[in-house]
């Protein structure tokens, strides 16, 4: 099923802005079609297209699904990489699985200290409609690693850190509780510095162990997101 974002929706009376409208140029699709919709909120939609221009389309709402909301919350805050297709791979993937949440980090010892956020944003939406999902993961702005923890401390969700660091930590696989909201830090590929893990251990976050593997930084976020959703299935 072929998926178009819709985000201005006014009765049964749809509106699709110039870049989607494009695609159903390049597509040759005609007045009276049946396009399918998503809102990235939650619904999918049937549609009538009754205009189309460069500019925009509309469409008329046939019937509408709604698809059954998670039962928790997935947030990953992530090191964004060196080379970053890697990051890109990561959302992609990410997005596929299910996530809720995602915001990039930049920590002591990352490489990369600047991200171009709308390039990201498309790359979330397109993996949104390529795997039928109905629910857009929410991509907030990047911030660094301090600013992050400061404003995580009343955040009741169940709280890792996942690093390389020779210490006790608990496995995710047993330690997470389905159904719980919960949120992951995945660190850069020269992981956290000792300073930043006692700053999250302060702000009660749980070392975790993600297997015995030494994992580049979007693998650990993809086993991550991987197990939460498992273990909630």
């Amino acid at each position: 099923m072929q998926l178009f974002y819709i985000t201005n929706i006014n009765g049964q009376l749809a509106t699709l802005e110039a870049e989607e409208a494009r695609h159903l140029q390049v597509l040759r699709k005609k007045i009276g079609d049946q396009i399918n919709l998503v809102d990235g909120k939650g619904s999918f939609h049937l549609a009538e297209l009754l205009e189309l221009s460069k500019k925009k389309a509309q469409l008329k709402i046939l019937s509408s699904e709604l698809q059954t909301p998670a039962l928790f919350s997935l947030h990953i805050a992530i090191a964004p990489t060196k080379n970053i297709a890697r990051l890109e791979w990561f959302l992609e993937k990410a997005t596929e699985i299910g996530i809720q949440e995602i915001t990039p980090i930049y920590c002591e010892h990352s490489e990369r200290k600047r991200i171009r956020l709308d390039r990201l944003e498309k790359i979330v939406l397109s993996a949104m409609k390529q795997s039928n999902r109905a629910y857009l993961p929410q991509l907030n702005e990047e911030t660094t690693f301090k600013q992050f923890i400061a404003a995580q401390k009343e955040n009741s969700s169940l709280k890792y850190i996942a690093h390389c660091e020779e210490e006790e930590k608990v496995e995710l696989y047993n330690n997470y509780e389905a159904r719980k909201d919960v949120l992951v830090l995945i660190g850069p590929e020269g992981d956290f510095s000792s300073n930043e893990i006692e700053l999250a251990r302060e702000a009660d976050f749980v070392g975790v162990s993600l297997g015995k593997a030494r994992l580049r930084t979007e693998t650990a976020g993809i086993v991550a997101c991987h197990t939460i959703q498992l273990l909630n299935q």
